[in-house]
Order: C-alpha cells, then structure tokens, then sequence
C-alpha cells in the first residue's frame, strides 16, 4: 500500500483496492484493474517504464503467494496461542469464548461439553454466585471451576442483571428479598426460575416458579392496609428428570444434567441410530445410522453448494456433509430441524471423520417425549446414571 501511495501518487482509498485485489489471487482476482493507473502514476513521478513494471510484477507476485503466505502464518499464530491456552488453562480459555459469544463454529453447549469432557467443574447460574459474563471460582485444590453467567439465560436484560447484582451485598435470602432489594420485574424473576437459578436459596425451578407467581405486586388501593397472611406451604410434585434437562435447553440452549438423547436413547435404538461413538470404530465406507441435535450448520461460498452440518448426542460429535442434490432432496429437515437422522457412508482421512449423507429424516418430534413417563421409566432402569453425565 506505500508503493503505491509513495511511488504511485495511489489515494488511501486507491491503495486498499488494491489490497483488497490482493486478497483474491491474481489468477481470478482483479488486481490487473489497477496495472494501468499504478504504472501510469509512477511514469508521472519520474519512474523509468522498466522500473515500474518491475515494481508491480513483484505486487502480483506476492498476491500469488505472498497474501496466502501471510494469512497462514498468522493463523498458525493464533491456532498455536488458543492450543496452548487451552492445554494449560482449559477453564479460563472455554470461559473466555463463552463470554464472547455469538462466534466461530462452536455453540456454548458444545464448549461446556469439551471442558467437562477434560475434567473442569462447570457450575450453574445462580443469583448468588453468577455475573453477567462466566466466571473463573477457585477450588481447594488451587484447579479452577467455571461459573456460568446471567448472560447465558435467553430473554434477560443486562440493565436488570446488574440491579440484581448492586443489590446483593449479603447474598440473598429468598425471592421476596430479592424483589424488595431490585425492584426486578416478575418477567425477568420467571426468567431466572426457568433457568433454575435460585438453588443457593434452597428452591428447584418448579418451586422458584411458584413463589415468584405469587408475589403480590397487585393489590388494590382499598386493600393495601390489610396483613398480608403468608401462605400455608405447599408441596410440589418432584420435577421429572427429563422435564428439568428440556427445560435446561429452553432457558439456556444446554443442560448441565443430561444430554437429551441419553434419554432418548432406547427410542433412537429402536429406530435403528446408533450413537456417535460408534463413527470412530466402523471402517472407511461402512454405511451408517446416526442421530444428533443440529449445532452448526455452514455453507460457505467455496464450497459449491455443499452444507456441513454438526450433529451431537451424547457420546459425541459427527460431521455430516450434505452434498446439493441431498440438500434438494431433504431441504426441509435438513434447514429446520433440530434433531435429525442421518442415513449414510462414512469417510476417514487420519482422525478426520464425515458421515456422507443421501438420507435425512427429522426427529424433532422425539424431543417432546422427554416430559413424558417412558422417560421416567427408562430412567429408573439406568438407576439414574445420567446424572453424572459429562
């Protein structure tokens, strides 16, 4: 960019064109639009006609190679530092993507996974414990545990959490003292219970529910002298299993108890999927049933029409590949689905595993068994092992 600004008489403007042209290499880029106006702006500042070509043969060659060259070693930089970070100091590294999310390939479930997966605490939301953004709390042994944040919770205002959080010198004793201290709406309160976040003050989300429903912001002008009696206990059914993980995945898009198709495993079997553990076993061109929750879908632009798409159950994750006439095919599931079957061969280069798809079927319905009492019953016969899940 200060040949062509310096040498060229090239605006600021001019110079990033360049630059830019240099991004699509020389063989389908157009770098060669600015050939003319480059040697013309030399020969205007008294540049011999050879030097200057010479000048801009070198320009092209460095879009042949030297851009890509570039771009690789800073990446290798990058990948080289988040690598090293994430050996060492795997809780602060996973809390520092969580904190910075929407971004990159992977979903706040799929890194919360990977870190228990390597033996870090995860910790839930809690009015008394969280921030805004994840948090590193030191363990007795001087490891590091993550706190998840506010943040994480779908449908709440930073504005609210940080009255709750000005007001929390103490820690909070229940729900009613935190709405006297906050002033906080009963919208954003359900919030909180849905994402069963008022555990350090003895309440599962079914009974934070019930607590904040009754608060009384109501009361007529004519009734506001009257004792309020306080309301006789009640004793609420226990939370089925499943209802708490769906109800995870509803206020927080992951679960820190279960994964949903553990549950629904014996069901997925039934239908002839198996899990994906099974992808790192079976040998190169074996045919395949596979199920997963969709967490990424991409398509990029060099790609020629073809979508990858992330699958994960319990066991793991798969790459699916979706060639365009498959996508045609199963467009539908393939874009709106949240749980889906993947019927086909699967493809090995050294650790690298895909699953070519030429079937899709949509599972999505099974997510809605997981309140129901089959679940309840596979449950009891797995003596509850789910709950250790990591």
């Amino acid at each position: 960019m200060k040949i062509s600004i310096v040498a060229a008489g090239f605006t600021p403007e001019e110079a990033d064109g360049l630059r830019r042209a240099l991004a699509t290499f020389r063989r389908i880029g157009d770098i060669h639009q600015f050939k003319e106006r480059f040697l013309r702006g030399m020969l205007e500042n008294g540049y011999q006609q050879e030097f200057a070509e010479r000048c801009f043969k070198q320009i092209e060659g460095f879009a042949d190679y030297g851009f890509p060259e570039s771009h690789a070693a800073s990446f290798a930089l990058l990948v080289y530092a988040s690598s090293w970070l994430k050996c060492h100091y795997p809780a602060a590294f996973a809390c520092a993507l969580l904190n910075s999310q929407p971004m990159g390939f992977y979903a706040p479930a799929q890194i919360i996974r990977d870190l228990r997966e390597h033996s870090v605490e995860v910790r839930p939301v809690d009015i008394n414990e969280s921030d805004w953004d994840c948090t590193l709390e030191v363990l007795s042994g001087g490891e590091m545990a993550l706190r998840l944040g506010f943040g994480q919770i779908k449908g709440v205002k930073g504005a609210d959490i940080n009255a709750l959080m000005l007001a929390r010198e103490g820690g909070y004793r229940d729900i009613p003292d935190l709405w006297q201290r906050t002033g906080l709406s009963k919208f954003t309160l359900e919030r909180l219970a849905r994402a069963d976040a008022f555990t350090s003050v003895g309440l599962d989300r079914r009974q934070a529910l019930w607590v904040v429903k009754g608060l009384d912001n109501t009361r007529l002008p004519l009734f506001q002298s009257l004792e309020v009696l306080p309301e006789p206990p009640v004793m609420l059914p226990r939370i089925p299993f499943g209802e708490q993980v769906a109800d995870d995945y509803r206020a927080l898009t992951f679960s820190l108890k279960a994964h949903p198709l553990l549950l629904l495993r014996k069901e997925l079997i039934e239908k002839g999927y198996q899990a994906n553990e099974c992808l790192g076993h079976l040998p190169y061109g074996r045919r395949v049933c596979i199920a997963g929750l969709v967490t990424g879908r991409q398509r990029p632009a060099s790609a020629k029409g073809v979508l990858f798409v992330t699958l994960e159950d319990e066991t793991g994750i798969a790459n699916v590949i979706v060639w365009p006439k498959v996508f045609d095919n199963f467009r539908r599931p393939v874009l709106r689905a949240k749980l889906i079957g993947i019927n086909g061969e699967i493809q090995k280069e050294g650790q690298v595993i895909h699953v070519i798809s030429d079937k899709i079927e949509d599972l999505t319905p099974l997510l809605a068994n997981l309140e129901s009492s089959k679940i309840l019953k596979d449950m009891a016969s797995m003596g509850g092992r789910s709950r250790n899940f990591h």
